[in-house]
């Protein structure tokens, strides 16, 4: 019997949901971004490879290490952020396909395929940093995606072995909707989408 989500539930992942930028001072605690990643954990990707990694800048250390690598317009929203995830790609996730993907010598698919290996990583941790977004509301969290920051300042502080690469980073916490604008429209099903 396929069941479908209630309305309160979409209300919490998608409609009522928002883009935050301003946040209350409450901490996040770890036992939620547990409880997030464990959600988000379990989307599809391709062949189970699984690259997302994901760094929490919580600590005023790490988060003055991160205020560098950031676009101006997005120092305060960042600062104020009770954590910031950094979610990446590892470019080595297809030397874990034996545990993840058993079921075949998926490994062998990817060495020395360098540009199967950054589409592939890129795709499918793009893939998990959108469920994990998804997961994050669903556990309770308020979420504020962006890019505007230097991709190569962030790899060399945080990633500085080279093997993970960062994707987009995510502010999260619990977030003060009376700063909020008018949701900006979205496109139809008309405007973005074709039955052929």
């Amino acid at each position: 019997m396929t069941q479908t989500a209630d309305a309160a539930t979409l209300d919490l992942i998608f409609r009522e949901a928002r883009t935050l930028k301003k946040w209350r001072p409450e901490p996040v605690n770890e036992d939620l971004l547990r409880a997030a990643w464990d959600l988000a954990r379990l989307g599809p990707t391709s062949a189970n490879c699984s690259p997302a990694r994901i760094l929490f800048v919580i600590s005023p250390e790490a988060k003055s290490r991160l205020k560098p690598c950031l676009a101006e317009g997005n120092v305060e929203q960042t600062m104020a952020a009770p954590a910031t995830a950094v979610i990446g790609h590892d470019l080595k996730f297809y030397e874990r396909l034996h545990e993840l993907f058993p079921f075949a010598d998926a490994r062998s698919w990817f060495e020395g395929k360098d540009d199967l290996i950054q589409t592939t990583a890129f795709r499918n941790g793009s893939l998990q940093g959108a469920y994990f977004m998804l997961a994050a509301r669903a556990v309770g969290l308020d979420c504020g995606p962006m890019s505007g920051f230097d991709n190569q300042r962030i790899d060399a502080e945080f990633f500085p072995d080279g093997g993970v690469r960062s994707n987009f980073l995510c502010n999260l916490g619990f977030g003060d909707r009376d700063a909020l604008h008018p949701r900006a429209p979205r496109l139809s099903f008309d405007e973005a989408c074709a039955v052929i």
